[in-house]
């Protein structure tokens, strides 16, 4: 029997689980939702006061919409200059292949974000660590 492809793959449902399903190398927890063969969905989330491990992805590209808390997303691509960005509840984003990035909850409440992974995440050895703007905390 073959791999369903494309428009002969199954529809796929997915209620956002309760507890996180896994964690992401960066160290939020991580929410496993619905995926195709051109990318996949998580529901990312980190809590009050805590700073991620900062990394760059060798293959996926990335976009985050923040549903909820107060936060600031650090990036930097090759020899440029890093940028800071604000999070909060709206905020969209993209973090292109390559690009070094790391993100810190400012606010008292769980900061998360769903986020889009293209192409879908390989699994272990995708996220290099990288040096980030502040000391991890998880």
């Amino acid at each position: 029997m073959t791999e369903p492809t494309g428009d002969d793959r199954p529809f796929d449902e997915v209620l956002l689980p309760v507890r996180h399903t896994d964690m992401a190398p960066d160290g939020s927890r991580v929410r496993v939702l619905a995926g195709l063969p051109g990318g996949g969905m998580a529901h990312f989330e980190l809590a009050a006061g805590e700073v991620s491990r900062a990394q760059r992805h060798r293959t996926v590209s990335e976009i985050w919409y923040v549903l909820g808390g107060l936060g600031v997303m650090w990036r930097q691509r090759g020899a440029e200059d890093g940028r800071e960005i604000d999070l909060r509840a709206g905020m969209c984003l993209t973090i292109p292949v390559g690009t070094s990035f790391q993100f810190r909850n400012t606010g008292r409440e769980p900061l998360a974000a769903v986020g889009v992974t293209m192409p879908p995440w390989p699994g272990a050895g995708e996220a290099i660590a990288v040096d980030g703007a502040w000391p991890p905390t998880v």
